[in-house]
């Protein structure tokens, strides 16, 4: 699929009172576009996007207002504090002054998979609170400076985690979101297919979807079927799978840790370390000199 951009978005970053200190341009993100930047005093409006639009206050408080045909609503909004437009409407809005924040685009697809399929309204927010939001929000706000090309798994995930709770807790009251049926997790036969993809594609950047067409289930019935089957999200138990690999290698041949690194998935002989020393407590070059000790 085609990456999301700047260009998909209602307008706001491509204004000169925007300073951008990061952003997922690149990235190769086909439902999320994530933006990080200082932002100016100002009033302008914008015209409907295809995209739906969060924005998370990171310092204030500040004043903004916002409506359609005139500045109808008014809040001063505190750090932690969103803001949400629905795609397809037009925008009025007053920044009161200068803010730092993360905007997240998300498309209308990946809106509906998180709700398997059901139908979804974002409401008109200013000002409200949503710990879990602001939590994935930063989150992918640190993916994008930390960023890794094996990381893509994990941005699937903060991408439909994120999509999911917009819908739980800021859609339009009246059309509520189906609670998901409950599951006893995948059978045999869909968890081999997830760990035969997984192990034949182990050095790869591997889409969450990809995941769950193996299966036939949605992305949004995948995650809670595999996590119910496994006690791991499908990104722990990549890198898991990841881990283990690497581990066989570095113990059973003379294979250089670089390459070792590749083999397995990781994105370079640094990054493998990284993951080593987080799971295992222990570098390659240790687990290779224990080893051979």
């Amino acid at each position: 699929m085609a990456e999301l951009t700047v260009h998909d978005t209602n307008g706001i970053l491509r204004q000169p009172w925007v300073h951008p200190d990061r952003t997922s341009r690149g990235l190769g993100w086909s439902s999320l576009y994530v933006s990080t930047q200082s932002e100016q005093p100002y009033q302008a409006s914008f015209g409907g996007a295809p995209s739906h639009l969060v924005i998370l206050h990171r310092n204030g408080p500040v004043t903004v207002r916002r409506g359609h045909l005139g500045l109808t609503s008014s809040r001063t909004v505190p750090p932690g504090g969103l803001f949400v437009h629905p795609a397809g409407k037009e925008l009025t809005v007053e920044l009161g002054g200068a803010l730092d924040t993360v905007h997240a685009y998300l498309t209308d697809d990946l809106l509906r998979a998180a709700c398997d399929d059901g139908p979804v309204e974002l409401a008109e927010e200013l000002g409200a609170l949503d710990p879990l939001v602001e939590q994935l929000m930063l989150t992918l706000d640190r993916v994008m400076r930390e960023w890794e090309p094996t990381a893509r798994t994990y941005v699937d995930h903060l991408g439909y985690a994120l999509a999911a709770q917009l819908a739980r807790q800021h859609s339009v009251r009246g059309r509520p979101v189906p609670p998901p049926p409950r599951r006893s997790g995948l059978t045999d036969r869909q968890l081999d297919a997830v760990r035969d993809m997984v192990e034949t594609r182990l050095g790869e950047p591997l889409p969450l979807r990809e995941m769950a067409a193996v299966t036939g289930l949605s992305v949004s019935q995948f995650g809670r079927q595999f996590k119910a089957r496994t006690g791991l999200s499908p990104h722990q138990f990549l890198i898991q799978r990841r881990v283990d690999a690497a581990g066989r290698l570095l113990r059973g041949t003379t294979i250089p840790i670089a390459e070792v690194a590749q083999r397995c998935g990781f994105s370079h002989q640094e990054h493998l370390t990284r993951v080593l020393r987080a799971h295992l407590s222990i570098t390659p070059a240790a687990m290779r000199v224990s080893c051979s000790a």
